[in-house]
């Protein structure tokens, strides 16, 4: 907890800070990547270019402080856990959150000028190691679950053995561990980071990516969706590289499995909600029923444009078959594309309307897909009934969803 003196302070500087939040992480960035410009190969340069890391992070920072003065309602652990393991998945040392914190408190000072004094100071560094080094404890625990030594690389050479398109936008990679030793086991919902070095010496990049394929098979598989830059965002740098340079025979760099949410949690129904490629942890999710508990009620709600962009769509005959007691709606914007040869599901137009999704009153419900989707399907069933606890979900980016900003 923050001292009493450095609460009184950050009670009452917590509101110029929040006003100034994207200013003072903006000016973070260029000082950081000015001073240590190697780190530039740790942050997504999409998401500095649109200004939604520098959003992120300032959102982050003034709801904890906001949580430590006990302004905030938002339980912490489950951020600080996606936090971590998002963190543990690129390989964050100790050392770099001192680098972090240096660069973070002097954009204050330069931000807010005079209004930071010596107190002010004290105060906002004591925010930020304590949320440091509740963030390295957690890291070090999940390193060392991961079979990791203090230090060691989180990188591991994989070899693509397959590779299929399965849209014009989506493409999925089969890999095994160029060393020959054991495929680390996963559970549905968790992601691997993959690390490239892209054309035209712009350094590397890493982006995450959830494990699609059958957890304990000898092999994992990653999906991919071309990012297409839209509205002045630009192309997808890691996704552009890999549909049009990775081939099977190449080599990519990966981390252990990492992230928060069990996609399969519970024992009783589940229900998978999903959005585009937000449906890849659904996908492994039903993989792993269908060799673990084939009995278990599963209902799959899937929302895409049209039926030619839903991936893995010709996977779901098999699954179903697999999975005697799995129900399959799909919403798609335009209904005419359905194409439905061999499989069994219920198909709407338009968007996915929460009071329209099957819904046992014992299920557990596993969201993924854009954040403007997961907010209005989640609120949906939250006045259907359902408990938050029960709703986990996975955001793909950097944003939250509203709930965890109070």
């Amino acid at each position: 907890m923050l001292t009493e003196s450095s609460a009184a302070v950050v009670t009452a500087t917590l509101p110029a800070v929040q006003a100034h939040g994207e200013a003072i992480t903006r000016r973070f960035y260029q000082r950081m990547f000015d001073a240590h410009p190697e780190l530039l190969d740790l942050f997504n340069r999409g998401n500095q270019a649109t200004g939604a890391q520098q959003a992120a992070l300032a959102a982050a920072v003034v709801a904890y402080a906001e949580h430590l003065t006990g302004a905030g309602t938002v339980p912490w652990g489950p951020i600080l856990d996606r936090i971590a393991h998002k963190h543990a998945s690129l390989g964050i040392t100790p050392a770099q959150y001192t680098i972090v914190g240096r660069h973070l408190l002097a954009a204050v000072g330069e931000v807010l000028g005079e209004a930071v004094t010596p107190a002010v100071a004290t105060a906002w560094d004591e925010v930020y190691w304590l949320l440091a080094c509740e963030l390295i404890a957690r890291e070090a625990r999940l390193y060392a679950a991961a079979g990791l030594a203090e230090g060691e690389p989180v990188w591991r050479d994989w070899q693509v053995t397959a590779r299929r398109q399965e849209t014009v936008d989506v493409v999925s990679f089969t890999l095994v561990p160029v060393d020959g030793g054991p495929v680390p086991a996963f559970v549905p919902g968790q992601y691997t980071s993959v690390a490239v070095d892209l054309d035209g010496g712009r350094g590397q990049q890493i982006r995450q990516y959830s494990l699609s394929g059958r957890p304990g098979a000898d092999h994992w598989r990653i999906t991919v969706k071309r990012v297409r830059g839209t509205g002045g965002a630009p192309d997808g740098m890691v996704s552009t590289h890999l549909h049009e340079h990775v081939a099977v025979g190449d080599t990519l760099r990966l981390s252990p499995p990492f992230g928060e949410v069990d996609a399969v949690a519970g024992d009783g129904p589940l229900l998978l909600v999903s959005a585009g490629i937000g449906l890849t942890p659904a996908m492994a999710a039903l993989e792993h029923l269908a060799a673990t508990a084939p009995q278990r009620p599963v209902v799959l709600v899937h929302a895409d444009r049209a039926g030619a962009t839903h991936a893995h769509r010709d996977d779901l005959p098999r699954l179903h078959a697999a999975l005697p007691q799995l129900r399959t709606a799909l919403w798609y914007e335009d209904a005419t594309d359905a194409n439905l040869a061999g499989l069994t599901a219920e198909v709407a137009g338009g968007l996915v309307d929460p009071e329209l999704i099957p819904l046992s009153p014992e299920a557990h419900v596993h969201l993924c897909g854009p954040l403007p989707f997961m907010n209005v399907v989640r609120g949906g069933l939250l006045r259907r009934g359902v408990p938050a606890e029960r709703i986990a979900y996975e955001v793909f980016g950097p944003g939250m969803l509203r709930d965890d900003r109070g």
